[in-house]
């Protein structure tokens, strides 16, 4: 019986995509790099930022993949204040409910738990989550399970009691790694056939829908 849920942050509840893509493309710019298409930044978004320069940049050295990610944080700050990211429909409403029934809700994020926090904060969502884990407080960041693992110690549950929701091959691959139960979004930044290929044991299409699927 699904005890406690385990949410991504970027494309599950929030949507932050306009806010990377802009901010990744100016980072780029300003670092001197060639720019990226935004389906090729969209691809990284779940990805630790320095994970995503390499593979935005191959052969990037670790020491530009740190001034780079520095920039990003800088120029991202600016960007927040004037692009304010947005809940996905059915967000705030659907968590409401899954605390009223009982359910635990966490967020495990490759975002740094600062920026993470802050976003909780002002969506008006943060009374909903009883644990925050970014990419900051782990060793090894998704699709790595110990996000997931860490999770779990934390607040005494099993894997069979959890699950896993997200909107990227990663998230999915997390939960697997873990042993949880997994649900995929599509209205992210992947989409159905990714999620189903990276072994989602559902797909929803609307965050409203976990209900239905936990009853």
């Amino acid at each position: 019986m699904i005890r406690l849920i385990i949410l991504d942050f970027d494309g599950t509840l929030g949507d932050t995509r306009a806010n990377i893509v802009l901010t990744m493309r100016q980072t780029m710019e300003k670092t001197g790099y060639p720019v990226a298409s935004e389906e090729s930044i969209a691809a990284t978004i779940g990805l630790p930022l320095e994970e995503g320069f390499r593979q935005l940049i191959p052969g990037i050295s670790e020491e530009e993949t740190l001034r780079c990610a520095a920039t990003y944080r800088e120029i991202f700050e600016i960007n927040r204040k004037n692009l304010v990211p947005k809940l996905f429909p059915g967000v705030k409403e659907t968590l409401e409910t899954l605390v009223k029934k009982g359910y635990v809700l966490t967020v495990a994020s490759s975002r740094h738990f600062a920026s993470l926090s802050g976003f909780l904060t002002d969506m008006g969502i943060s009374g909903f989550i009883s644990y925050v884990l970014g990419a900051d407080g782990v060793t090894n960041a998704k699709p790595h399970p110990e996000p997931v693992l860490k999770t779990l110690s934390a607040l005494g549950f099993s894997p069979e009691e959890a699950i896993v929701v997200g909107d990227m091959p990663v998230d999915i691959l997390m939960g697997k790694g873990a042993g949880t139960r997994t649900c995929g979004v599509t209205y992210g930044n992947s989409c159905r056939e990714d999620l189903s290929a990276a072994g989602a044991d559902m797909i929803i299409d609307n965050f409203s829908e976990l209900l239905n699927e936990l009853s």
